[in-house]
Order: C-alpha cells, then structure tokens, then sequence
C-alpha cells in the first residue's frame, strides 16, 4: 500500500474554503441561538477564520455570503484578510431573504422581480473585482410548494435567461457555480433540484460556468460519489459544499454522519483528477448550532484531510488488476483495506513536521482566543443569518 511519506506533496497542496456565515450564529427554522464571542461584522468572521487556517494549514481562503458580508471597503476587508494570512474566496448571491422573491427571484413571473435578483448578482461580481474573487455561486430558493402554482417549464425558461444575463457580466478570469437542492423551502417543485438541471444550464450558459455539489443537498440513499465521477468526466465539476446529514440539509460538521461516504466521494475525487485541481474548489458549507464555531470548523477540515490521505492511499494497480479480473471482493477489500487505516498518528507526525500543532484541536482549545473573543465581543449585534 502507499505510504503517508509518498503521498505528503500531494496532501500538503490541499486547500478547503472556509464559509463566512459558519461563524455567526444559526440554528433551525424554530431558532438562532446566540453564543459568546460570536462575530458582529465580517472583520471578525475573517479574524475567526484565520484560526482555524493558523492551527490546520488547510483553510487558506474565506468565501463570502452577500449581503450578510456587505463591508464599506472591500480592499479594506482583502488587506485585513491577508494581514491575517488568508484571502478572499467564492461569493455567494443570496435570493432567498426578501420579501420579494416569495414565489422566486430569477424564476418569478414579475420581470421587474427578476431584474432585482439579477441586479443582486451583478452587485456580487462587483465584489468580486474589488475582492480577486474567481468565483460567483447561485444557490436559489427558487420553486413550489403546490401542483399548478406556477409553470414548471415558463420557470425553467425564466431561469436560462436570468441565469444569461448574470454569466455574460462575469469578466474573463470569472466563473458561475450553480448550486442545486432536492428540496427546501420549496416543497412540491424546485427550480434547480439536481445535477442533471444544474449540469443542463451549465452546459447552456458556457465553459465559465459549472456545476456546485453540496453533499448534503441529495435524496436518502443517493449514490453521490456516482454524481461526482460523473461530473468530473465530463468537465463540469466546479466546487463542492461539505458537510454532513442524518435525514435532511442538516448542514453538520463534515464526515460526522458517515465518514465512509466522504471518503468514498474523496476517493471518487481522486480516481477523476479532481484533488488539488484548480478549477474544483473544496469549500464547507455548514452551521455550528450548538457547538463552538472556530473548533467546529477545525474539526471538518481535518476529517476531510484525513479521508483525503485514505483514500490516496487506495492501491490503485491492484484494485484496478482485482477489478480487470472480476475479483468482487478482492477489489472491495482493497478499498476497505484503505478506509481502515488509521492515519491519524502519522498525520500528527507530518504537522508537526510542517510546524503545525500535532493536534489543532487541542492546540486551538489550549490558545486562549476562544476566551478571548467571549471577553472581547460584548455588546453589539452578533452576526448570523441574515447579518
């Protein structure tokens, strides 16, 4: 089997986008619950994620969510994220929080509805030049909740043309990543609810456009590292959203529901050419409702570097010889022999190598930021969602 040493140049390149909103407070639809030393402004969410990069190596960037990080001066906020050693990330649109788009923002009947979420977006690559952010991700609200309420397809035509409008305003070096969802808050019919819808559009618009894979985002038993070779055969991968479900979009910590699908999506990753390539963004996408933000986010970036270092150390000539040969549980207890290996020691090892703490967890617990910011952060208005 491979060795950690043999495949440490690789791991050492890996890079995962830290979401801004996971560091102000969230909850369920019943309530947002507040915690001490929660971020009141997009300065201390960056300030915040910057721990989580200091202590792993592995969270470079911090992707943004607009309006929720709506700042006077972006070149103010690119040189507090640098002067803190991470940069700005992907942008996210938000269409879902306005008392406009009820029933749809750029699938709405009302034209003038439809150009205020457009608008919305092109306000986003506006931050985008002023930040260097390569990417603009769409995730959309946008569906039905009864048989008849609205035209499926009128709706699906209203969505290409917005969506044409919005891609033909990206710059050169700019993409779209468009996001799909099963359901919520749409209950009957969702505009875009799979890959297939968000690959169909993707296609349409152009080569600067591409599908996002949010792994909570997907029916009960679904076959997603199926999705994910699928996409990645065909050049249409751009990003992932990370995370983990029990029963819906729960948005957990990433791995914490079945650590072997992650690492059967990873490996997926790696079988397609996907690991470290630029153009497919590994990005968490999730809320810390009980649990400390900075920790939560520490937790999920290590368990996708640790199914990252299993599944690179699948031994690929021999499952591909076990499987050339229809050597059924040959070749399934090569890719088990890989998950199984406890590469947490030796992870431990290789940080320290790298000047990093063996155990970010415990070095982060041991720091005293966490006190800090409880101290620190009183009075104002913590951030979370919609702020």
């Amino acid at each position: 089997m491979t060795s950690l040493s043999t495949i440490a140049p690789i791991l050492q390149q890996q890079a995962i986008e830290l979401p801004s909103w996971a560091f102000g407070n969230s909850g369920t639809r019943f309530k947002v619950f507040g915690s001490p030393g929660t971020p009141r402004d997009p300065f201390e969410k960056i300030a915040d994620a910057a721990q989580v990069h200091k202590h792993t190596g592995l969270a470079p960037k911090v992707a943004l969510h607009i309006p929720w990080d709506v700042v006077d001066s972006y070149a103010d906020l690119r040189k507090h994220a640098e002067d803190h050693g991470v940069g700005l990330g992907t942008v996210n649109s938000n269409t879902f929080q306005d008392d406009a788009y009820k029933l749809g923002s750029v699938t709405h009947s009302d034209p003038a509805i439809r150009q205020k979420a457009i608008d919305h977006h092109f306000r986003c690559i506006d931050v985008m030049d002023e930040t260097g952010s390569r990417d603009l991700k769409i995730w959309l609200a946008d569906g039905t909740n009864y048989p008849g309420q609205d035209d499926i397809r009128a709706r699906q035509d209203r969505l290409a043309e917005s969506l044409a409008a919005i891609y033909a305003r990206l710059g050169d070096d700019q993409r779209m990543v468009l996001e799909y969802k099963f359901f919520e808050p749409a209950f009957y019919h969702t505009d875009v609810p799979d890959w297939g819808t968000s690959y169909a559009h993707t296609v349409a618009l152009g080569e600067k456009a591409y599908v996002c894979l949010d792994t909570g985002h997907h029916a009960p038993g679904t076959n997603i590292e199926f999705i994910v070779a699928q996409l990645l055969r065909l050049g249409k991968l751009g990003s992932f959203d990370f995370n983990s479900r029990f029963y819906a979009d729960d948005d957990l910590i990433v791995g914490a529901a079945d650590p072997f699908q992650l690492f059967r999506i990873i490996a997926e990753v790696v079988r397609g050419g996907g690991l470290n390539n630029p153009d497919v963004a590994f990005m968490l996408d999730q809320c810390h409702n009980i649990e400390k933000k900075i920790p939560g986010q520490i937790r999920s970036v290590l368990n996708v570097q640790e199914m990252t270092a299993r599944a690179l150390l699948i031994d690929r000539e021999a499952l591909s010889a076990a499987q050339a040969a229809g050597d059924v549980l040959g070749a399934n207890g090569i890719l088990m022999d890989a998950f199984y290996t406890d590469v947490r020691p030796a992870l431990a090892e290789w940080r320290e190598s790298r000047g990093l703490p063996a155990d970010p967890m415990a070095a982060y617990a041991a720091s005293g930021y966490q006190e800090k910011i409880e101290a620190d952060r009183v009075g104002g208005t913590q951030a979370g969602w919609g702020a």
